[in-house]
């Protein structure tokens, strides 16, 4: 696959005639976060990759779009792609910022992993200007049985940056990434995380193995992978939910807390909806100021199950992490300034 480099200029004006909003939850879908200069960042699937700031991670402002275009390879992997830039990351790393992105059509394997690059997060620098690098990893039908969208960027222990990805079909996979951070060290080396049982008897059909959106988060000793099981983005019927496992090494085996492979099914709990949020899932997982934070969306019964930032502490009981279920109730992220 050849480098793109397309500039892709910042966009700060949102689509929507709206004004000022005060004191309404933000509203994204699989968010990740960043810290630049005093500033948080979240990013969320949407057309160009939506993105918001904070001081203090409560309150955000809507700063719009990563991309003014779409990327101009999108349409020759998935002709079908509507505009919707999926599941970010966001990665800083020797003075760079690298936001990762997936290009895909709901529900096929036409899927590719894209990577644009900026030395700053804050589109009032001088310096604010991303610059995109084009695909990491493609899956193409009836080639693949995995579906290149939901990437996930980690340096191991040693300094190897790796990117976990997957959803549904064949479960997650692993590939390490060469210096650049943009392509592959090992193009025909993949390693397997997670999947769950799959009825389905066409591998390059996407079956009812539910699940995605894989995170790796190292802690004393054990690298953590979070996953998220069963179903995203079906209103008041999502039954979204976060499970865990950990693993010595980066590339697994994965197992949860009773010792079942995540190759397996297996994955421990870690949160789950209850009343007030339907469902909730796709979480990232930092280390902020030193404490650490589960980032994901949840659907908000009392919102017509509109999906909201939320943000929770993680604390860590005998090696492994939980969130408070009271604390999903605690409301604290507003959009405190959405631009005209």
């Amino acid at each position: 696959m050849g480098i793109f480099r397309t500039v892709l200029l910042p966009l700060l004006v949102c689509c929507s005639a709206s004004s000022s909003v005060f004191g309404k939850q933000v509203e994204v879908h699989d968010p990740v976060m960043a810290f630049d200069n005093g500033t948080y960042y979240a990013f969320s699937t949407g057309p160009g990759i939506t993105f918001y700031a904070s001081k203090d991670m409560k309150n955000w402002q809507h700063m719009g779009r990563v991309f003014a275009t779409e990327p101009t390879w999108a349409k020759k992997v998935a002709p079908e792609f509507n505009g919707h830039l999926w599941a970010p990351d966001i990665l800083q790393h020797n003075g760079q910022y690298y936001l990762y992105y997936s290009v895909s059509a709901f529900g096929k394997n036409t899927s590719a992993i894209g990577v644009t690059i900026s030395p700053t997060l804050d589109p009032q620098s001088r310096h604010y200007q991303w610059i995109d690098q084009g695909i990491v990893v493609q899956s193409v039908p009836n080639r693949d049985d995995w579906n290149a969208i939901d990437p996930a960027v980690t340096f191991d222990q040693s300094g190897t940056p790796w990117m976990a990805f997957g959803s549904f079909w064949n479960g997650l996979k692993l590939v390490k990434l060469d210096p650049s951070l943009t392509r592959l060290a090992e193009p025909q080396q993949w390693y397997n995380l997670a999947r769950r049982p799959n009825d389905e008897s066409d591998e390059a059909k996407a079956g009812n193995g539910a699940i995605e959106a894989p995170f790796i988060f190292y802690k004393q000793g054990y690298y953590y992978l979070f996953v998220s099981f069963d179903l995203c983005c079906r209103g008041m019927d999502s039954t979204y939910h976060i499970r865990v496992g950990r693993s010595k090494k980066i590339q697994g085996p994965y197992y949860d807390k009773a010792g079942k492979s995540m190759l397996e099914g297996g994955g421990t709990l870690v949160l789950k909806g209850n009343k007030n949020w339907v469902a909730l899932g796709h979480n990232a997982a930092y280390t902020f100021k030193g404490k650490d934070y589960m980032v994901f969306h949840a659907y908000e019964t009392a919102d017509n199950a509109l999906q909201k930032l939320r943000i929770l502490p993680i604390h860590w009981k005998q090696g492994w992490p939980t969130v408070v279920q009271s604390d999903l109730d605690t409301r604290k992220t507003n959009l405190v300034n959405k631009l005209p």
